[in-house]
């Protein structure tokens, strides 16, 4: 995703919010929407994009929609 699409606004030195741009929200949803076509591709993109191992699992225990 390019730098462009996301906005972060720095609130002190230890505080940052970060948001997505309209365009970083359209990036977003086509990236998980590639990643949806099938089980293979949608539990390497959890791998590769969920910084949290437990999350991941419990997503991927869900039977895919």
């Amino acid at each position: 995703m390019p730098y462009g699409n996301i906005v972060s606004v720095y609130l002190g030195p230890d505080e940052t919010i970060s948001a997505l741009t309209d365009n970083g929200l359209e990036e977003l949803t086509d990236m998980i929407r590639a990643a949806r076509i099938n089980t293979k591709t949608w539990q390497e993109f959890l791998e590769d994009f969920v910084d949290d191992a437990a999350l991941v699992t419990r997503i991927k225990a869900l039977s895919p929609r």
